[in-house]
């Protein structure tokens, strides 16, 4: 969110797989020069998220200040509450026909929520993240 402006934006990629590292280093440096701004992101400490901040912090990444989650502490994680609206709300009962189908509503359901700024609000807030 930017506090002067009061705008959130709501950034996800998709995955069929197990997410590395690279993945997430493309994924910041795209919503990055997207932004072309200073990004403050807020992170659980999985593994591959600590290590694409430490390559981007030693590559030099100015632009990247990272703000971390205490261990084991998914409720203080706005994405949950993201995730938890997709699965238990516009999904709920929903039985896809393959996994491409899977995957298409998953975007669409998520990709709504970009043009809900009280939706997304409520998610911060549930979080108790003072951004």
């Amino acid at each position: 969110m930017a506090p002067q402006r009061r705008r959130l934006g709501l950034y996800f990629q998709i995955h069929t797989d197990n997410i590395r590292t690279e993945q997430v280093l493309e994924f910041l440096c795209r919503v990055h020069r997207g932004l072309g701004s200073k990004i403050v992101l807020v992170l659980d400490r999985w593994s591959v998220h600590r290590a694409a901040v430490r390559r981007l912090l030693e590559a030099g990444a100015k632009w990247l200040v990272a703000e971390w989650l205490p261990a084991y502490a998914p409720e203080l994680n706005p994405c949950e509450g993201v995730w938890s609206h997709t699965k238990y709300g516009d999904l709920a009962n929903y039985i896809p026909e393959d996994l491409g189908e899977l995957l298409a509503e998953v975007d669409a359901s998520i990709s709504a929520k970009r043009s809900c700024p009280r939706l997304l609000r409520s998610f911060l807030k549930h979080a108790q993240l003072n951004l």
